[in-house]
């Protein structure tokens, strides 16, 4: 998971703080034990991926058209209507995101549905739409977050 630091399968109170500041949130500590409690169907104190999965859908339920609309404008540097491989990994490589060549190669190939090579709308709003992308959606939703910082005003 992207935000499982340590690699364990597993998000702790730390790293879902850690996850939100990311995500341009300020929770307190009493928050970020609410929102476990409110997922952590085991109740072991830590979020598990399908636990994530469940909390990523209900965000991704109150996520309005702007927002993604918005999100698709920021990966869209030259605003043609499409996201370049190349707008793509300049967003990647500006958000800080430590993936490797392959690693954006393959996100490219899953969100790239007709094989264009390019990002069209269409394509981007089923990604968002998708629970099994959550890790690709993260992302797009950090654009959103972080939008002023590579849309100029």
């Amino acid at each position: 998971m992207l935000f499982d630091k340590d690699a364990n399968g597993t998000i702790s109170t730390k790293e879902l703080g850690v996850a939100m500041r990311s995500l341009g949130q300020n929770p307190t500590e009493q928050e970020i034990l609410e929102i476990i409690n409110e997922v952590d169907i085991d109740g072991n104190g830590q979020v598990e991926f399908p636990e994530f999965c469940v909390m990523m859908k209900r965000i991704m339920k109150e996520t309005d058209q702007e927002m993604i609309r918005e999100a698709f404008r920021v990966f869209d540097k030259d605003g043609n209507g499409v996201i370049t491989e190349q707008e793509f990994r300049y967003f990647m490589v500006h958000m800080g995101m430590q993936f490797g060549e392959e690693e954006v190669d393959e996100m490219m190939r899953e969100i790239d549905v007709d094989g264009n090579g390019e990002i069209d709308y269409e394509e981007f709003v089923q990604i968002m739409s998708e629970p099994w992308h959550i890790p690709i959606t993260i992302l797009f939703i950090c654009a959103y977050r972080f939008r002023e910082l590579f849309i100029p005003i």
